[in-house]
């Protein structure tokens, strides 16, 4: 499995984030080839550090790494990609990291 973990620190305009996120944002991810399921987070997200300016954090899984290197590569992938830039235009406000997990 490899999953996609986006965390979003607290916009400026939050209704604005939330409504173009969860109306927009998430379908076109549920169209990329390959996309196996989305999950969100949301705070607290560190309880023995004390707050932080984290909003929520988002989970994209995948089967494997070359089958979201290849859903990512797709035409619905390059509009998800895309349209984060208009929710979330700066990227001090996004950390995306990317994992290729295996059961031990």
């Amino acid at each position: 499995m490899a999953r996609m973990v986006v965390i979003y620190r607290t916009p400026a305009d939050v209704e604005a984030f939330e409504k173009h996120y969860f109306d927009t944002h998430i379908p076109l991810v549920k169209k990329i080839p390959g996309f196996k399921k989305y999950e969100i987070s949301r705070g607290p997200v560190s309880v023995l550090a004390g707050p932080t300016d984290v909003h929520l954090v988002a989970t994209v899984y995948f089967d494997d790494f070359d089958a979201m290197k290849r859903g990512f590569a797709s035409p619905e992938g390059q509009a998800a990609r895309a349209d984060r830039r208009t929710y979330a235009p700066d990227d001090s406000g996004v950390q995306m990291f990317v994992f290729d997990d295996r059961q031990v």
